[in-house]
């Protein structure tokens, strides 16, 4: 932003924004900061999925089920791969649309609108991920524990033994709230710089009167 802090301050001294620089002049270059933030998110989009693609083909979940002799599983775990795939594309569709609609947007108006949809639909994305994350944690443990065969040593110390069940429980939850907080973490740095950024130029825009 420090380019856009110089023309403000060349503007306000100006006794005629024409005579150094306009309104219009510093709104092209937030337009211009916006539409190159937003296509950022897109790029990081796409990138993050090819990441998890890539990480998640070094864990064979068909084998898994294959190993604890639940094959009749697979079929849902393959539904719910596809629907997860469908919602993300169509959150990279969304950020591509909101980057198309930036970077040709005329007005100051329509461009502030754009950008508070665009914080939506990535703070959106962020949450669904999240949510994926704690919902495919559950199905986990629960299929760990209902079918694992090498899960019945532990099953049988916890039947009757207060004590053993709640050290499990709690490092079962300690474990989730790492690996949530890591997620949620890396999602505060990847996305949250950028979306900090593209706040600031909606806040500036709201500085100027076209």
């Amino acid at each position: 932003m420090k380019e856009l802090d110089l023309l403000k301050k060349d503007w306000q001294k100006s006794d005629n924004s024409f005579e150094q620089v306009s309104k219009i002049e510093i709104y092209k270059m937030i337009h211009k900061k916006s539409s190159s933030i937003v296509k950022w998110i897109l790029i990081i989009s796409i990138l993050e999925v090819l990441l998890w693609t890539c990480v998640s083909a070094y864990y064979d979940s068909d084998e898994y089920l294959k190993k604890i002799k639940h094959v009749e599983l697979i079929a849902y775990f393959k539904v719910l791969n596809y629907f997860n795939y469908a919602v993300i594309l169509i959150f990279i569709y969304l950020f591509y649309k909101n980057y198309i609609r930036i970077s040709t947007t005329a007005s100051t108006k329509q461009l502030m609108q754009d950008i508070l949809k665009t914080r939506k639909t990535v703070q959106y994305y962020v949450w669904y991920n999240l949510a994926m994350l704690v919902f495919g944690l559950i199905i986990g443990f629960i299929i760990a524990f209902a079918y694992n065969p090498e899960m019945d040593a532990l099953k049988n110390q916890i039947n009757g033994n207060s004590k053993v069940m709640a050290i499990t429980i709690a490092i079962l939850s300690i474990f989730s709230i790492a690996l949530f907080g890591l997620l949620w973490l890396f999602y505060r740095v990847l996305y949250g710089i950028l979306l900090r950024r593209l706040y600031a130029n909606y806040k500036e825009l709201k500085k100027i009167d076209l």
